[in-house]
């Protein structure tokens, strides 16, 4: 793979020295011709292997276009757009050490019982089982935590009473106030004795300042970056991101959600007001495998063996429903967060609610919720009325068509910026964690969730967005038929990068 990486780049040289003797220089029409034909070979090569990739048939073609009539940019392109649902081996050796990692955790723990749980439950275990490495929990507790203020007050008070370690990973952790007080506090704890681990990722944290970090180490903390940018680019490792939020406070207490660091999440950035998200404390055997998740990315990221010293899991006393987390990205199977989200839907039976900022879905997906609407399932969708982005605001859009003319209800989130990931199927199974419904989530990023099903939190998820309904305003499919041609053509031209969306 790696010679195949080197031969692209070789590629790519020679198509800007073919275009530039071609098109700027003054040798001969025989030279010139030469480099024609090198050119010609170079993208029949590329078409060639496109073809052997057998994807979707329109999706061959459409990069075949790309190639064809944009010269070199179209190839710049492909190699860091077109191809990279493909570049699972960048990854292959952790996602090899993670999958043994996990049989052996998971062959240590019996099977749960889960004769608790009604028809359609167990049809989403079924599947829930054996399309994870990790196990179903019947020893878990969980609490959901509303917005920042919530969220951030639970999170400082549980790092104060960290007595053994706090095991910390983010997407992006802010130098702000809020940033501050968090390090402050890792910084006390790692000078008392307390084991401090943080992993931030490259890009998303790239406001955290090198001086804080520098801080942070002087107190003993261990901090590394996920996937540096200056190692990544020919390599494509930089589209690849560490998604995940995650801490874990002496073993007993998990947190996972959306909500990175940073004062915007506490709605204090003027510019993007009220931020609407949704996390979660975890408790008991979940906590165990949050746990995991993060130590098989720190060995990564540090190339310390830490699983081998780690203590076998503790027997926990019986918990709330079941309980399922589950890791994503290029260091699982391919995909596995998609098929969750798919099989969730597809096992309702009276109501599919989503959440999420980020609304770009395959074509599962689609045809999942599509036919959950056509059977007469309320399937409700909610998203920002104003997003971060042109391309991200305008490529969800893009979609609302062919799920209004289903019935499917789209709701738009007026209050702030909607940020929670949430689906909740007929009130007795959800998910909650840091993957959005869009292909970035799906093939790029790694992400993790929690998978609850009979457990109260759904309750309380349950509650938040009936509440959030209320501040959202339901789109009217005629309304939306009748948008303006300048409309549509945003929405059409943000469709066209929504694999990498």
């Amino acid at each position: 793979m790696k010679s195949r990486r080197r031969m692209e780049i070789v590629f790519l040289f020679i198509l800007i020295a073919s275009v530039y003797m071609v098109l700027f220089s003054s040798v001969s029409f025989n030279v010139k011709l030469f480099f024609m034909g090198l050119y010609i070979v170079v993208m029949l090569i590329t078409i060639f292997s496109l073809m052997l990739e057998n994807r979707f048939a329109h999706d061959t073609l459409l990069w075949m276009y790309v190639l064809l009539f944009f010269p070199v940019f179209g190839y710049i392109f492909y190699l860091f757009s077109g191809q990279l649902y493909l570049k699972g081996y960048l990854f292959q050796t952790k996602r090899r050490k993670d999958r043994d990692e996990w049989k052996k955790l998971v062959n240590d723990i019996a099977a749960p019982d889960l004769s608790f749980l009604n028809n359609h439950q167990h049809s989403f275990t079924d599947f829930a089982k054996n399309a994870s490495e990790t196990t179903i929990s019947t020893s878990s507790k969980t609490k959901v935590l509303k917005n920042g203020n919530e969220t951030f007050a639970e999170i400082i008070d549980q790092l104060k009473k960290a007595e053994k370690f706090i095991h910390i990973e983010y997407y992006i952790f802010r130098s702000d106030r809020l940033g501050k007080e968090i390090i402050d506090i890792l910084i006390e704890k790692a000078n008392s004795g307390v084991e401090v681990l943080f992993i931030f990722d490259a890009a998303g944290s790239l406001s955290l300042a090198n001086k804080e970090i520098k801080r942070m180490k002087e107190a003993g903390v261990k901090a590394f970056p996920f996937s540096p940018l200056k190692h990544g680019f020919f390599n494509q490792k930089f589209n690849f991101r560490n998604h995940r939020k995650i801490i874990i406070v002496d073993g007993e207490i998990g947190f996972v959600g959306g909500l990175n660091v940073g004062e915007e999440y506490l709605g204090k950035n003027k510019n993007i007001g009220f931020w609407r998200d949704t996390h979660m404390v975890l408790k008991g055997e979940a906590v165990y495998m949050l746990h995991t998740v993060f130590l098989m990315d720190w060995e990564y990221v540090s190339g310390e063996d830490v699983l081998e010293e780690r203590p076998k899991m503790n027997k926990f006393e019986k918990g709330d429903g079941a309980v399922q987390v589950v890791a994503s990205g290029p260091d699982t199977q391919q995909g596995i967060m998609s098929d969750y989200y798919y099989s969730l839907i597809t096992n309702a039976t009276k109501s599919v609610w989503i959440a999420s900022p980020y609304f770009v879905p395959n074509q599962a997906i689609k045809a999942a919720m599509k036919h959950a609407a056509l059977k007469g399932i309320q399937v409700r969708l909610m998203v920002p009325a104003v997003n971060d982005g042109f391309l991200t605001q305008y490529g969800s859009r893009s979609y609302f068509g062919e799920l209004l003319q289903f019935g499917v209800e789209v709701y738009l989130y007026k209050k702030g910026f909607l940020h929670q990931k949430i689906i909740i199927v007929d009130g007795d199974m959800a998910s909650i964690g840091t993957a959005n419904m869009d292909m970035r989530s799906f093939h790029l990023n790694f992400e993790v969730n929690v998978f609850l099903l009979g457990n109260s939190s759904i309750d309380d998820l349950v509650r938040h967005y009936q509440e959030d309904i209320r501040d959202s305003e339901r789109i009217d499919p005629l309304t939306y038929k009748n948008r303006t041609l300048m409309e549509r053509s945003k929405e059409s031209f943000a469709r066209l990068f929504s694999n990498i969306l």
